[in-house]
């Protein structure tokens, strides 16, 4: 399977609030991150919460995130990052 993004490029989660059950946590929403890592394609969580079947698949990405852009009051040493699995639909190039 053909991948959109691959490690190193710069990606930014969707800034959005739909209804219902999302994996994607609201406080990365609207943040831009690295694709660390291709995590491979899964069944939609969004779809499997509802009692569907959650295809077709979506990829997964670990993105990275400086904590300083994560969260505003951040005061740790500028090179703390967090990574999160992000599905594809949720994320634009930045």
């Amino acid at each position: 399977m053909t991948t959109r993004f691959n490690p190193g490029d710069t990606v930014r989660v969707l800034l959005t609030h739909p209804p219902g059950h999302r994996r994607t946590p609201h406080y990365i929403r609207g943040k831009t991150g690295v694709v660390a890592l291709t995590c491979g394609a899964y069944a939609n969580p969004e779809e499997l919460a509802y009692g569907f079947d959650g295809l077709p698949k979506k990829e997964v990405y670990k993105v990275r995130f400086a904590q300083k852009d994560v969260w505003p009051d951040y005061r740790g040493p500028d090179h703390d990052t967090v990574d999160i699995d992000i599905f594809e639909h949720w994320l634009r190039p930045a």
